[in-house]
């Protein structure tokens, strides 16, 4: 049995997340990114068009409130950031 390194299974955790995230947004879906440090119910959604909103969880629990759209200029820092190219 081969155990991996705690390094490698990082790796190929990251490489499956950003495979599904190629995967959802080629298939015009948008991709949930959750942020350590948000408060409860927020998230960012990244959409097909390249539009990165930080949303809110409705009261419902249905769907989401867009609380703010990234500008251009934020949502370059924020790909560079968590390294979304």
């Amino acid at each position: 049995m081969n155990v991996l390194s705690l390094r490698e299974q990082v790796k190929r955790g990251s490489m499956a997340v950003k495979a599904l995230r190629a995967s959802r947004l080629n298939s015009g879906l948008p991709f949930m990114i959750n942020v350590k440090g948000l408060e409860s119910k927020l998230c960012y959604m990244e959409y097909p068009n390249g539009k990165i909103h930080l949303v809110k969880q409705s009261s419902n629990g249905n769907d989401f409130e867009t609380i703010h759209i990234l500008d251009e200029s934020e949502t370059v820092q924020f790909r560079r950031r968590f390294d979304l190219y």
